[in-house]
């Protein structure tokens, strides 16, 4: 453990940061697999764009890296249209 007042506050403030990180993270996650498992276009339709919106914002933040946030929106926008093509 660091003797320093300022490595121990950035001790704590790193703490928090991993918390709040992985709980973003694991919302995202959990969310994505809702949509995945949504059947209706309508539905998966109207749930999309809060969920691109999570994923933009992990990537801001740097929870993850900006190629995957991208390709998790290109397979969500591919099941989209395929679900549109099939109604």
């Amino acid at each position: 453990m660091a003797n320093h007042k300022a490595t121990k506050k950035d001790t704590r403030q790193a703490a928090k940061r991993r918390d709040s990180n992985r709980y973003y993270g694991k919302t995202t996650r959990n969310a994505i697999r809702d949509l995945k498992t949504t059947v209706g276009t309508a539905e998966f339709t109207d749930k999309l764009p809060n969920v691109v919106s999570m994923i933009d914002k992990l990537a801001k933040r740097g929870i993850i890296h900006k190629n995957k946030a991208a390709n998790l929106k290109s397979k969500l926008a591919k099941k989209a249209n395929a679900e549109k093509a099939a109604a």
